[in-house]
């Protein structure tokens, strides 16, 4: 696990100099080691963090014939078979690490190398001879890659640059980088809780999306080819809940064998809930790690700690406090590059930090629930049912009525069911709905947020509803939300994270459940917990999920928290991109009592801290 940064330039020769600037940003992410190339047209930089082969696996690394050279951020757990496969072929391997297995795939199969890979990844490799940039990020969206292609206003075709790296950051201290404002994913932003658009906050920085293949060319000052190499696709069949327990208890402990591998301890982060508490059970780490908070509707350690002594092994706790909570504030939202409202990404960083001071590798439950059925939101496929039969036309005329009202539990319900899927439903994290984001931001000019998630309902028409909802949750919660608060929190500490459940053996079972192994009336993930009852010696299997619950709601109502968001709703910042009355009216709602915003507040909070990290300070 590292970071990777570099840029192609036409005109002028790149400067390592300039490249160092780059990596130093991103140091956090390989405290191990740096390393270096730079050619007449292009750059590669590389910051380690040494898990596999960790006295030969220094980058970038050449191919046999010098013609490639190679920078990677992740893990290929299946580098090992690749080798063998490859060294049958002829190739010839100076090193032991699977950054080099790639690079021999790349020379054998060329961009269908990311086939073959099993694992997390983001890597650049440049062809010295061609002249050709091919990037790729793994099919999960477990590790991040951005690019920007881009100049100094007024210049010419050939004096632009192509640059990519693993966090935005790293783009800061290159000159050719323009650093704007995007305003137009704004109200996306919103509702979605993250940014969930292939653009970003920054003008001109993109995402690669998951399972996407880069190709980049020096032809009019840099031509980006954008592909995608692979996609969730669903056969559910009709397997009987013990069929599918055994399938997915078969497949959850060859993933977990694989996530183990390394040449350093691998450890896990343990909550009080099934996700986690099946990995630890199967793997039994050494050491797991778990944050709670004083208030005990909140606190998990307790939970943790049973299971960690029922199995005889070590957990490290520790209890946050508001104070740090929110002194911790400003440094994470600065790593994060983009602003993410999910109040669980804060105490990610508390949970990494302890980990951090034992192990360089943990293991962490995410893609669980949209692998499986983990949401509480999805039992609407089955208790909805009844409503359901209720003619359209009733159904939508009631979802109108509801919708003219402030959004309440009872209310919501009827808004949904009177509605198609697709017209209501972006993601588990929603937080605004488009209307009403989109009367609170200044800029006219924005994306609509449901025409983000059309294509993939599109995609997926055929499949049932529950597929559907899962597609939109991974694509639109997962990847910009818990894979990317993981990503960043763990890195920050020159920790690598590993998700045995976003894994090829475990979807290919996953795909296959029907509805009726994912839900039933009284709970959810059903399969899922039938196969993790065989081996947690307690009853985590079948608690219901807490969702690394922060007691912010409470916080936000204290007179100095909420005088400070005040503060910012009323700064010339919030006046440039916000309404300000209404922005100081949900403030007001919450702080009162009279609604329960502080979703909302934080989502607009956390962007203008965000804005004032990049854009003032």
């Amino acid at each position: 696990m590292c970071g990777i940064a570099g840029y192609v330039t036409a005109k002028d020769r790149p400067d390592q100099a300039v490249l160092k600037k780059m990596t130093d940003r991103i140091a956090h992410r390989g405290p191990d080691g740096e390393g270096f190339f730079t050619d007449d047209t292009c750059a590669l930089g590389h910051r380690r963090l040494a898990i596999i082969d960790l006295e030969g696996g220094d980058q970038p690394i050449f191919s046999s014939d010098s013609r490639y050279v190679i920078v990677y951020n992740g893990e290929t757990y299946n580098y090992r078979e690749l080798r063998e496969e490859l060294a049958a072929a002829g190739k010839t391997f100076a090193t032991k690490s699977d950054t080099e297995a790639i690079l021999a795939g790349y020379e054998f199969w060329g961009p269908d190398v990311v086939l073959h890979l099993r694992g997390m990844y983001a890597f650049a490799i440049w062809d010295r001879q061609e002249k050709v940039l091919f990037m790729a990020r793994d099919k999960w969206g477990i590790k991040p890659l951005y690019y920007y292609c881009g100049g100094k206003p007024g210049s010419s075709p050939d004096e632009k640059v192509f640059m990519f790296a693993s966090e935005i950051k790293a783009f800061l201290d290159h000159p050719a980088f323009n650093r704007e404002l995007n305003e137009s994913v704004l109200a996306a932003y919103l509702c979605f809780n993250s940014v969930p658009t292939v653009e970003t906050l920054f003008k001109g920085v993109m995402q690669v999306q998951p399972g996407h293949r880069i190709t980049v060319r020096g032809d009019s000052g840099w031509t980006v080819t954008d592909e995608r190499f692979s996609g969730l696709t669903f056969d559910e069949q009709d397997l009987t809940q013990e069929e599918a327990a055994a399938a997915i208890g078969a497949a959850m402990e060859e993933s977990v064998r694989y996530h183990q591998i390394a040449d350093v301890e691998v450890g896990s982060f343990l909550s009080s809930g099934i996700d986690s508490s099946y990995l630890v059970s199967l793997a039994r780490p050494g050491k797991t790690y778990t944050v709670g908070y004083e208030d005990a509707r909140y606190d998990e350690i307790r939970y943790a700690r049973d299971l960690a002594e029922k199995l005889g092994i070590t957990n490290r706790s520790r209890t946050i406090d508001r104070d740090e909570y929110l002194k911790a504030l400003p440094g994470i939202i600065y790593h994060m590059d983009l602003p993410l409202a999910d109040p669980a990404a804060i105490a990610l960083y508390f949970v990494a930090q302890i980990a951090s001071e034992d192990v360089k590798v943990v293991m962490s439950g995410e893609g669980a629930d949209e692998l499986f059925g983990g949401y509480n939101s999805y039992q609407e496929e089955i208790s909805g049912s009844a409503y359901m039969k209720i003619p359209y036309a009733l159904r939508r005329a009631a979802s109108a009525v509801a919708g003219i009202f402030p959004e309440a539990r009872g209310l919501n319900f009827v808004y949904r069911r009177g509605r198609r899927l697709r017209d209501y439903h972006i993601g588990l994290g929603r937080v605004f709905r488009d209307k009403e984001a989109l009367g609170l931001v200044r800029s006219r000019d924005q994306v609509i947020p449901t025409s983000l998630v059309k294509p993939y309902y599109d995609e997926h028409a055929k499949d049932s509803t529950m597929v559907q909802r899962q597609v939109i949750d991974f694509y639109f919660w997962l990847v910009n939300d818990f894979l990317f608060a993981v990503d960043r929190n763990s890195m920050m500490f020159g920790l690598e994270a590993r998700t045995p459940y976003l894994d090829d053996a475990v979807f290919a079972v996953a795909r296959t459940l029907s509805t009726k192994n994912k839900l039933s009336a009284r709970t959810t993930k059903t399969a899922l917990r039938k196969a993790a009852k065989q081996v947690i010696p307690n009853e985590a299997y079948k608690k219901k999920k807490l969702g690394f619950p922060v007691p912010l709601r409470e916080w936000m109502r204290e007179d100095d928290l909420a005088e400070d968001i005040e503060n910012a709703f009323r700064s010339p910042a919030a006046g440039r991109f916000f309404d300000q009355k209404k922005i100081l009216k949900l403030l007001d709602e919450h702080r009162s009592g009279k609604k329960d915003c502080y979703k909302k507040v934080w989502a607009i909070y956390i962007f203008l801290m965000w804005y004032g990290i990049f854009f003032e300070d």
